[in-house]
């Protein structure tokens, strides 16, 4: 079962929460119990322009970094 992560969008917190991939169960936030989530997009699903994964080790969350 993969792991999603989820942001509230009454107070804002985000969480990680394990779901099965058919499985249309209603989330609640862990802080406020709203049912209001966003499922945020995972950094190994998005690619980048030049074909390249983002989320892999080592990488630069603003993109802007310099190669070792």
């Amino acid at each position: 079962m993969p792991i999603y992560e989820f942001k509230c969008q009454k107070c804002g917190h985000v969480m990680e929460i394990l779901e099965r991939s058919s499985g249309n169960r209603k989330h609640i936030c862990e802080r406020c119990k709203s049912e209001d989530l966003q499922k945020l997009p995972s950094g190994f699903s998005v690619g980048h322009a030049d074909g390249s994964l983002s989320g892999g080790g080592g990488s630069c969350p603003t993109g802007t970094c310099s190669a070792h």
